[in-house]
Order: structure tokens, then sequence, then C-alpha cells
């Protein structure tokens, strides 16, 4: 029986106890069609783009790369992206709400010997980017923000060189400076001090080798960056997402009756991991013929570092309210400057469901019982926070109403649907 419901607004969605059943496809991954959307802007020639999503974030980065000249259509499930991207004029674009895709953006930007302006919306108002102003410009780049934040407006032509960089806020702004170097007037040596969630720069690396960029990457995350590159147009197909993934991997856990297709088990996304965070809570993972079911009949509490892949935390902190236990897992402060303050966003709305959590530094402890209540929460405006309190609201006691629930459409628009499917 269908539980979902829609409120007047269709601002709030409403989902009570019952059993999800059946098989999904995953969407593809938000993080990996961004990188490839700019990169065949970047290259001379049309470039075939397979798979590319429907997110918002995805739309703003077609929207921004349009506006820098790209020309941008649509092939039954093939995106055609004819690029050699050149401002010759001053322009103002926006990345949305894209973490990812303003820290990509600026950098990028900076290559051009115009003055570009990168805007954003919601949550990144608020969001640092004063790395920006100094790293750019040791490599050349003018840098302008509001204050360090945005809008930011950057001038180049980057001329390269040698730069040092904090990566511990986010690996988004390392990726940035790869794809921006090797427009350089000479070669460029990057060295990336306290750099977190490194799957991450190596998706954009493995991105940048499939547009024709050849970037050494040294020991002590240090990245050697050739010169005078030029991105090369072609046929890329973006992977589906193992962050979306993670909240339908943990109803599968969780006890319901949901198989996961379209998966890459070989890929370099980071939220993979989660098959890590699985096995740790004692879960069985069972991969057959493309199709993925995780059995958590005998779970347990669990540790887990999440530092190199934060996006987890929502899904983890799910499955965790689940188990009877303490579940322990570290990587707490790279959660400050989401889309909400993530670790206290998850304390307060999983608090409503009667599942306490404390944070203790860069540690959060979940003292599951292996009940949740129903009740009233919020997304916060945060995508992620939405879908794992929707799955939570799968083994509540009773109905849990999720405001601003149409937070889902930045990385999976689908979301209710496919609840409504497998309901």
């Amino acid at each position: 029986m269908r539980t979902l419901q829609h409120s007047v607004t269709e601002m709030k969605k409403k989902i009570g106890p019952q059993k999800l059943k059946g098989t999904i496809r995953i969407p593809s991954s938000k993080s990996d069609g961004q990188r490839a959307l700019l990169s065949a802007a970047l290259a001379n020639g049309k470039s075939e783009l397979v798979n590319v999503g429907t997110s918002d974030d995805e739309l703003a980065m077609k929207k921004a790369i349009q506006l820098l000249g790209a020309k941008v259509s649509e092939k039954d499930d093939v995106t055609l992206i004819e690029g050699g991207i050149k401002p010759i004029v001053p322009v103002t674009i926006s990345a949305g709400e894209s973490g990812l895709g303003i820290r990509l953006l600026s950098a990028v930007c900076s290559s051009f010997d115009q003055e570009i302006t990168i805007n954003g919306t919601g949550s990144l108002l608020t969001r640092p980017m004063d790395f920006f102003e100094e790293v750019l410009p040791q490599f050349g780049a003018s840098v302008v923000t509001n204050n360090g934040k945005v809008p930011i407006t950057v001038k180049g032509p980057i001329k390269g060189g040698k730069g040092v960089v904090d990566g511990s806020l986010s690996s988004q702004f390392i990726s940035g400076c790869l794809m921006a170097l090797p427009f350089a007037k000479q070669d460029s040596v990057l060295l990336a001090e306290n750099l977190t969630s490194l799957p991450y720069v190596q998706m954009t690396l493995s991105t940048l080798k499939a547009f024709g960029i050849k970037i050494e990457r040294l020991p002590q995350n240090t990245f050697k960056i050739a010169c005078n590159q030029k991105y090369i147009a072609s046929k890329y197909t973006v992977e589906a997402d193992w962050s979306s993934a993670s909240y339908f991997l943990v109803a599968s856990a969780i006890g319901h009756d949901v198989q996961l297709k379209g998966l890459s088990m070989s890929s370099l996304q980071a939220d993979k991991m989660l098959l890590d965070a699985l096995l740790s809570a004692g879960c069985k993972i069972q991969h057959l013929d493309g199709t993925l079911k995780i059995d958590g009949s005998n779970r347990k509490p669990f540790e887990f570092d999440a530092a190199q892949c934060p996006d987890l935390f929502p899904a983890l902190v799910t499955l965790a309210a689940s188990i009877n236990g303490e579940t322990r897992i570290s990587g707490a402060n790279r959660l400050t400057h989401k889309e909400s303050n993530r670790a206290l966003t998850l304390q307060e709305e999983f608090g409503k469901l009667g599942v306490k959590i404390e944070l203790e530094d860069d540690l959060m402890i979940i003292h599951g019982t292996g009940k949740i209540k129903g009740g009233s929460v919020k997304s916060h405006h945060d995508h992620r926070i939405a879908m794992c309190l929707a799955i939570a609201g799968t083994i509540a006691e009773s109905e849990v109403e999720i405001e601003d629930s149409e937070a889902v459409s930045k990385s999976f628009p689908s979301f209710w649907d496919e609840i409504v499917k497998l309901s």
C-alpha cells in the first residue's frame, strides 16, 4: 500500500511505515556529469555525452557553458556539446546552488583574457570562497570576491608556475585548478596539502584524461601540469551515481526488498566506499548480473571514517538509527559547509524522531535503538537530508512529514517518484 502523500503546497511529503520492493535504476552522477559538461565545453569540436542527468546542478552547468559560448543540444539520451569556448566580452554566469559547479567554473574562467563573474543561489551565498583569492593569484590570475563569498569575479589569462593550496576544506577547489592549469602559458606544479576526498580528485583526473588532458601525479599529492594543452572532443558516458544510490542501498540493508541496477563496481566515485561501511556493519553484499542488493539481517553497530566521503553521512545515520547500539562515524568536520551544516542538521532532525546523536569535534556518535519515531522534520533545503529522512520514515513507528521535500531536485529529481514505484 502506498503511504507517500503530497501536501497541498507540494513543499511537504508524508511517508509512513511500509515495505519497499522492486528494482531501481540509479540516475547518473551529477558530479561526473558536471565535470564532463565543462570538459566538453572547453574542447574544440563536438562531444557526445551519454546519460547526462537532469538534476538542478547539471542544468545550471549547461546554462553556464552556454553563456560562455558552448552550443548544447539533446538527441535521445545523448547531450551534444559544441565546445571551444573563448569569451570575448565580460559575462556573468551562475552555478545555481552547486558547490562543485562554482569551484570548477571559477578556476576555469581564470584562463580567459576577459572578466567573468560567477554567482550562485541558495546556500552557495554563504559558503566560503576566499580560497580562490589566495590561490589563483599564485598562478597569475586576478580574483575578487564579496568578502570571501559569491559573486566571484576572475580575469586571466592564467600563467602557471608553482602553487601550494590547502585541500582540507574541499577537494573541489583542487579539481577546479586541475581543469584550468592545462591552459597556462607555462608548466605548473600544484601541491595540495591536507587533501581530503582524494577519490573526487581521481575522478577529475579520469575525466580530464578522457578529454585529452595529461596531468602527472607525483608523491605527496603534488600534480605536474604541462602548459598549452588542448581539450579534445570525446564521446563520454556519465556513470550512475553512488551518492544517490546510498539511500536505496541503505533501504535494502534495513529490510526492504530493493535491488539496484546500473552501478559500476570499478567506479572512482568516493561514495562507493558505502560498501565498506555496510561490511563494517555486518551486512552482506550481493552482486549478480549487474544487480546490487544488501542483506542487513545481521547488521550491527559499526565504526567508519567518512572523511573521504562526507556525503555518505546522511545515509549512514539512517543505517545507524536502525541498529540497536552505538555507531561512531568520523569526518564530521567535513559537514559544515554543505547545503546545510549537516552535522547539526542530522542531530536536530533525527532527534525529533527519537534518535540521539552526539557530536564530539570530528566524531559523530549515533545512539541507535532500532526504533524510529514518527513526527515532523525539515530538510533545511538540503537534498541529502530529505532523502535520508524519507528512508528513515519507511521504518518509523508512525508517519514522518518532511518539510522542503522538493530539495531532492538538486541531485535526484525523480526520487519521490521512485519511492512511489517501490511502495
